[in-house]
């Protein structure tokens, strides 16, 4: 019998995906594509968000099991499969930690350092790293307070941005920075595409509420409405948030790490009273930034050292604090791989903002694989275990599930490539071998365990 207790309702399962999915920091990456960047938006909400909502709901009641997505590509293609998919979600974790702290000190830098070079702000990035790390190395009754705090701010950030972009667009006295006639919403092929990327990356995390199935009051009944709800929210701020980002900045002045930070100075106008008011949300979101790093440290550091207590993975990395229980071990490896990191893409980037999306684009590439493997498990699933009772089972048969497949399978696959090619310009190759060495070492640290494992039995 399990003994995580029941403490998830509906609204607690709500409010968890849309703090997980929801991100200001991508707001201003997909406002780069002008208003097409709400097109996108609204025409992958039914190409992807929807039937990615369909297909974690129909799995996520039927297989209400702990763990979640490792379960359903566990159980569907394997332990070894089910092992590479807790691999690329915990190896992600430093290299979009990396990129949250290039854009945590970057909007430091602009509010308060404003002639920090680039070299200073890395230095900065790396001492953060660490500082993370040690407080996702402290009892969970206290680091817990980070991320429910970050998500409180992350709301009112989000809300101010929201509401101070429709009072300015409802203004006649105020023009709109960009074009928004009907010829504006169709989008162009060109490098603005790549950020394409980042609108499915974007809508991704369903999921994640999954992986505490054992501890949900009523799975079976929740994990549809909250699916419903959370999706309703994220794609209502998403587009609200783009269209205020839009109001106030030309697509093609905006900056991808510190364009929301322009976005709130520009809202809130030169006076005193608004930039201060300003500079407040502009915290508020450099604070939901840290939040967001402790918030998937938290949990893909457990997901690791769980994994190597049973023998998947390295032991050092399932060494725990012998006092606190904390994954001291996968902690220590991540602020050691940030660090490198950060100095590997420092040499090759001559920006703040270049180094942001080498190291974005990178996890997102490793971030994005795991879900293909979802997708497969759901169709494995309903081929190979058709009697299985599904409280919510996506209308329409066969021909709707291999339909929702495809569409979401492709939309990933379409993900993965974008981060790694520009159109135009050809493979970003930093990121290709970034993304290519992670996979690499993942199968390296596999066989490895394997074999200690082996050895061990």
């Amino acid at each position: 019998m399990s003994q995580h207790k029941k403490a998830l309702g509906m609204v607690d399962m709500t409010l968890f995906t849309v703090s997980a999915i929801l991100f200001l920091d991508t707001l201003a990456g997909s406002a780069s594509m002008g208003a097409a960047a709400l097109t996108f938006w609204l025409a992958f909400s039914v190409l992807f968000f929807l039937p990615f909502g369909l297909i974690t709901s129909e799995m996520g009641t039927a297989y209400p099991e702990q763990g979640g997505i490792y379960a359903w590509v566990r159980d569907a293609l394997g332990k070894r499969w089910g092992t590479r998919v807790t691999w690329l979600y915990w190896i992600n974790l430093p290299i979009w930690s990396a990129s949250i702290f290039v854009m945590f000190t970057s909007i430091l830098s602009q509010l308060f350092w404003p002639d920090l070079e680039l070299g200073g702000q890395l230095v900065l990035a790396i001492l953060f790293n660490w500082a993370i790390i040690g407080l996702t190395c402290m009892p969970l009754k206290y680091g817990k307070w980070i991320p429910n705090a970050g998500a409180l701010v992350k709301m009112v950030a989000f809300g101010a941005l929201i509401i101070a972009g429709v009072l300015h667009a409802l203004d006649p006295a105020k023009p709109l920075a960009n074009d928004f006639s009907v010829q504006a919403f169709i989008p162009e092929w060109g490098s603005g595409v790549q950020y394409i990327a980042i609108v499915i990356w974007g809508m991704v995390g369903f999921e994640l509420m999954s992986a505490a199935s054992d501890e949900m009051e009523n799975p079976v009944r929740d994990i549809p409405r909250a699916t419903l709800f959370s999706g309703l929210i994220i794609i209502f701020g998403n587009v609200l948030g783009i269209f205020a980002v839009l109001a106030v900045i030309p697509a093609e002045d905006i900056n991808m790490v510190e364009g929301l930070v322009d976005t709130f100075l520009a809202l809130f106008g030169d006076s005193g009273m608004g930039r201060t008011l300003a500079i407040a949300m502009s915290v508020c979101f450099m604070f939901s930034l840290l939040s967001n790093a402790v918030t998937w440290s938290l949990g893909a550091n457990r997901t690791i050292a769980k994994s190597a207590q049973d023998g998947e993975m390295p032991a050092f990395l399932g060494y725990e604090h012998p006092k606190y229980g904390t994954p001291v071990g996968a902690g220590i490896v991540v602020g050691v791989l940030v660090t490198l990191l950060l100095g590997f893409y420092g040499l090759v980037a001559t920006s703040n903002e270049e180094l942001f999306w080498l190291l974005f684009a990178a996890q997102g590439v490793i971030f994005m694989t795991p879900y293909m493997g979802a997708i497969v498990a759901f169709m494995h699933a309903r081929i190979n275990d058709p009697d299985r009772e599904r409280p919510f089972r996506i209308p329409g048969g066969k021909p709707v599930a291999w339909l929702v497949t495809v569409l979401c399978f492709s939309c990933i696959c379409m993900s993965v490539l974008l981060f790694m090619y520009v159109p135009g310009e050809g493979f970003d190759w930093p990121v290709v071998i970034g993304g290519v060495t992670a996979l690499a070492l993942g199968e390296i640290t596999l066989r490895y365990s394997e074999i200690k494992r082996s050895r061990r039995d």
